[in-house]
This record gives structure tokens, sequence and C-alpha cells, in this order.
């Protein structure tokens, strides 16, 4: 699909040191693609060793946490320009009509400017709420202007969910063509650590889709250069990656 217009086009801006409403934002002409890949940088420092896969899961995670935390705000906007000229180098969100993402905290990587292209070719943006009930899981709501947000039992931004909400704002996990998941931990062969509620594990599970005769979305993950490491010590439970997505590279997992 071309992706040569310049012209400006309206976005949804995210404020994350606030609950509140997503508003309409004014846009300077978009930079060409070629020029957001060419500042970026090299990788921000190497992988962790591969002994500090030895360390629980818990102390891994508060680690990678740490790492990227530590990135600065320029950092942050470069990985966060990076991956969305990856992701289009890549043709990854080609043919895609409902696209999930996340409204990152804790120094995750941002996907919120990939927003702006998603809205040009009017593919529909979907977030995760935590579904009120006993087993954990998400539900996904349509992203606009008019979305309110407010701070789940995490401290976590994500939608209002609305008693009647139109049926044309929410999606099942199973309609969605790719989900944009936010990552802790990852390695070049597709392993994935989580914050660890098991909340993105249990929606995308394999056993529910292939009882329910559903095509699993395509899962993408995202995260910062810091966040690799060597190899990661994984569970059965864990939904494996179809693609993961870094401000430099993209890998796919054997």
């Amino acid at each position: 699909m071309p992706l040569r217009s310049s012209r400006a086009v309206p976005r949804l801006r995210y404020r994350p040191q606030r609950a509140g409403r997503l508003i309409h934002d004014r846009l300077v002409p978009v930079r060409p693609i070629a020029r957001i890949h060419s500042s970026v940088a090299s990788p921000i420092c190497p992988s962790i060793p591969t002994s500090s896969c030895a360390q629980s899961r818990a102390s891994l995670r508060r680690e990678l946490r740490q790492r990227r935390r530590h990135l600065t705000s320029r950092q942050q906007r470069q990985a966060a320009r990076g991956m969305v000229a990856q992701l289009l180098r890549h043709g990854a969100l080609r043919r895609a009509q409902r696209v999930a993402l996340y409204l990152p905290a804790d120094g995750e990587l941002d996907p919120m400017p990939l927003i702006h292209w998603l809205q040009r070719f009017n593919i529909s943006v979907y977030v995760p709420v935590l579904r009120p009930s006993v087993t954990p899981g998400l539900w996904f709501i349509k992203l606009t202007r008019h979305t309110r947000l407010t701070r789940n039992r995490f401290g976590l931004l994500e939608p209002v969910l609305p008693h009647h909400a139109c049926p044309a704002h929410k999606c099942s996990a199973w309609a969605l063509d790719i989900v944009l998941m936010p990552l802790v931990g990852f390695d070049a062969q597709g392993a994935r650590l989580g914050m660890g509620g098991g909340f993105y594990d249990r929606t995308f599970s394999r056993a529910r889709y292939a009882e329910r005769a559903f095509k699993r979305p395509r899962l993408i993950g995202l995260a910062h250069d810091v966040q690799e490491v060597a190899a990661l010590p994984t569970e059965a439970w864990d939904v494996p990656l179809d693609m993961i997505v870094t401000g430099t590279r993209c890998l796919y997992p054997q």
C-alpha cells in the first residue's frame, strides 16, 4: 500500500500521566519512512548474558523492567519511531482491518505513534481491558477520540467499560487481525516474558482457538533492544509470538 502522502491528518494523543479522555491532535506533515528509519540508532546495549536466565522469572522480570525504565526520553522516542518504521517496512500490518495495541506504562516501547498510520488507512484500533471475571483474560475496546480512560486494579490505564457499549466498539479476541503485545523480555527464539498475570496467555492460548475452530490473530511482541535475553526460561502455557519488533529490527521466531 502506498505510503508517500505527507498530508497532515488527525491522531489520538496519549497522556500517560493521568486518566481522562484521548484528544484529537493536529499534526505537522509526516516524516517519510526512509528518514525515520535512518535516524534509528543501533541497539543501545548488548543482550543480557545467558547466566541471567538462571535467575527466577520474577528477578529477571525486575531486572529487565529496570533496564527499560533507565532509557532516556530521547531514546524512548527514537525507539518508538524505529518500531513504526520496522513494522511498515516489513509489511507487518498489510491487509489488517483490526489491530489491538496497548497503552504504554513502566518504560514499555510506546506504540501510540503507530495510531497515526493506522488511521490513515482506516484500520480500527483496539486496546485491552481486564475482563471482570474470576478467570483472567482480556476484552478489546475500540479506541476513538471519545474514549475515556480509567485506571484498573494494577494502576494501568484502560478504557472505561460502558454497561451498554455499542457492538461496533467491542471486538472479540478471535476477530482481531493483529495484536501488538508489550514484552518484559524476549529471546531470538520467540520466547517472551510478560508481567506475570497470564492475561495474554489465557486470552490467546492455542487450545482455546483450536477448540472453537477460530484462527488466532497474529501476535507481535514489542520491546526495547535492552530487553533481549540470550535464552528465556519458558512455561508450557506461554503463548509463542509470530514476530518480535524493536526500534532497530524485526525477528521471526522459528
